[in-house]
């Protein structure tokens, strides 16, 4: 399976990017919560099985992709849709199945109002309809104990790849998440982090940059206008952006999909890649996804 790591200017900015599959084939863009390891290699695989080419990427301020002040960022929530319009134009092949994790959900739920030509599909994972904050009055909020579990950890020394990796395991322990998948993922994601800073590491690691965007106007209310066929996928046990969250994206958008992960809390388990890219592969051909 061909795999290559590279960065491509888009909309002004480097994006860090690792593609899967051949370049012919049809385009998944997967957006990072904030870095591209959000997707797991084991669905990234499947897709490229399913034939398709899978290609995920860094959000600004993250991994591979143009890292500025992640404590003031000069960009908007609108700037990184446009960004992942004019990546996946970049990457050509026609319009793309754009698919975004946590952060990156919301990303991609304004890529999709703001720039509708760009995308034929669009798939939502482990995220809601309105920016970081105080939710709506109808949306469940973050678990209270959990956050205060959460809360009660220690920031880590930034600079100690150990302390972040057990730091990324103790938090996953409390959100439901595998720990040693969390600690592996956290050290890759250290590995590839470049600065020890720790603003920077923090950025990499929490995604404490996205809360101190820009994310106005709102975009929940014009959820209806989306056209691409959409997925909404949701671990029933995540306690930080409970499952009605989802629910709610899957009424409002015209024709979703809900699939509802059991087992499963704030990440894609490795148990459930099968299951989650089968439900990303059968968003077309009649809704301008094309399989092979």
């Amino acid at each position: 399976m061909t795999r290559n790591t590279t960065t491509v200017n888009a909309n002004e900015a480097t994006l860090g990017v690792e593609s899967f599959g051949d370049d012919d084939a049809p385009l998944v863009l997967l957006a990072g919560g904030t870095t591209m390891l959000s997707w797991p290699d084991a669905l990234c695989e499947r897709l490229v099985a399913g034939g398709c080419r899978a290609v995920r990427y860094d959000l600004r301020d993250s991994g591979e992709s143009t890292t500025a002040d992640p404590e003031a960022p000069a960009y908007t929530l609108r700037d990184l849709a446009a960004d992942a319009a004019a990546l996946a134009g970049a990457l050509g092949g026609g319009p793309a199945h754009l698919a975004g994790i946590g952060v990156g959900g919301m990303v991609a739920q304004v890529a999709a109002l703001d720039h509708p030509g760009a995308f034929s599909a669009l798939t939502l994972v482990g995220t809601r309809a309105v920016a970081p904050g105080p939710s709506d009055d109808d949306l469940p909020d973050h678990d209270g104990e959990t956050m205060s579990r959460l809360f009660a950890h220690a920031m880590p020394d930034w600079s100690d790849r150990e302390a972040v990796a057990d730091f990324a395991a103790a938090g996953a322990e409390i959100l439901g998440d595998d720990p040693d998948t969390a600690r592996a993922v956290a050290a890759h994601i250290w590995d590839r982090t470049p600065s020890t800073a720790p603003a920077v590491q923090m950025a990499n690691q929490l995604g404490m940059v996205f809360s101190r965007l820009d994310c106005t106007p709102r975009w929940r209310e014009r959820l209806p206008e989306i056209k691409a066929a959409t997925l909404v996928v949701h671990g029933r046990r995540d306690r930080f952006f409970p499952v009605g969250n989802a629910e709610a994206i899957a009424r409002e958008i015209p024709g979703a999909r809900l699939l509802v992960l059991e087992e499963a809390a704030t990440a894609i388990p490795e148990t459930a890649a099968d299951e989650v890219a089968k439900a990303m592969l059968t968003l077309g051909p009649s809704d301008g996804w094309s399989q092979r």
